[in-house]
């Protein structure tokens, strides 16, 4: 199967939201991530943030073994996102933390590439 995640607020949690100089891991949707991988299937990172930002996440979260793409550019079993989409079979909404919190500004600096 192919199994795609997507990158903020996702596999990682916002600095806006931890309220960290950093970007952090969210370790439990990567414990996911590796367990699906574990099992062999096709692992995909996409981002809103593009394919640069998604490669370089995927690299600093160690997960290894996986393509990067565009959101959408191909049909995928799985999907996991922070919101509410439709871009596989299955799209499973990954609770995003402190949804209050704006990330707009969080946002424009990433954008820049303050974010990583």
């Amino acid at each position: 199967m192919k199994i795609a995640f997507d990158v903020d607020d996702t596999l990682i949690i916002p600095s806006v939201v931890t309220g960290l100089p950093i970007d952090t891991p969210n370790y439990e949707t990567i414990a996911i991530f590796r367990w699906f991988q574990s099992q062999g299937h096709e692992m995909i990172i996409w981002s809103g943030g593009g394919v640069d930002y998604a490669q370089t996440w995927g690299e600093k979260l160690g997960l290894m073994d996986f393509h990067v793409m565009r959101k959408g550019l191909i049909e995928v079993d799985i999907a996991f996102d922070d919101c509410d989409v439709d871009l596989a079979r299955v799209n499973i909404k990954v609770k995003r933390l402190k949804n209050s919190i704006s990330r707009e500004e969080w946002n424009k600096h990433k954008e820049h590439g303050k974010s990583i």
